[in-house]
């Protein structure tokens, strides 16, 4: 089956938002989806006009506020009223017990979602990574002592470096067959890129 490749990290809140819909289209066109969780911080600090702590609050506001509300309604993705209670926590663990996920076998789009909405909905903590694992029929406690090895953090500095070096601006980041797509808000594009290819390619071929 062909892939999508999806970068993104466990508690992002436009990932979240466009979950659901990003599933359903990857359904549709019978695409396996690639999942590399990254430590958005360090892709956003390396690649971002401007990392988060030094955006001036009228950006926060709009961007992390208003969008997020809008697009909350329109994806029908209930969000908090607030930033989640513990948004500025270390995003490691989550990301790393996807991956450890990933190298058991098994397919984590149930779990990524139940993070993610666990986080923006319900205002989990990351200490109920093991209720979380459990509902989606998951060995949490399993997952969670294979994501602290050396091995699936060797894979997620991996995919940060990996991220990177591909011009991830942010999270979520999908590529369709090479053809990069940043943001759920293009979401509509790649379900028409899995249907026909837009022409040209990414990224650009420079000019000599």
């Amino acid at each position: 089956m062909a892939e999508i490749e999806y970068f993104y990290a466990a508690y992002s809140g436009f990932a979240y938002l466009g979950s659901r819909r990003f599933y359903e289209i990857a359904k549709a066109a019978n695409r396996n989806i690639i999942h590399r969780p990254v430590d958005l911080r360090e892709v956003v600090k390396i690649l971002a006009p401007s990392e988060f702590a030094r955006r001036s609050k009228a950006h926060v506001a709009y961007y992390f506020g208003r969008e997020i509300k809008r697009w909350s309604e329109f994806r029908n993705a209930p969000v908090l009223d607030s930033t989640p209670t513990h948004h500025n926590n270390d995003i490691t663990l989550p990301n790393c017990m996807l991956i450890a996920g990933m190298e058991q076998g098994h397919n984590i789009d149930r779990l990524a979602h139940a993070m993610l909405e666990g986080h923006w909905r319900d205002d989990a903590d990351y200490d109920e990574l093991v209720k979380i694992g459990n509902s989606v029929d998951l060995n949490a406690k399993s997952l969670l002592d294979h994501a602290i090895s050396p091995e699936i953090q060797a894979i997620y500095k991996a995919n940060t470096e990996e991220a990177i070096e591909r011009s991830v601006f942010g999270s979520p980041t999908y590529f369709i067959d090479g053809d990069m797509f940043y943001g759920q808000d293009r979401l509509e594009m790649v379900e028409r890129a899995l249907q026909k290819p837009f022409a040209g390619k990414w990224p650009p071929t420079p000019k000599p």
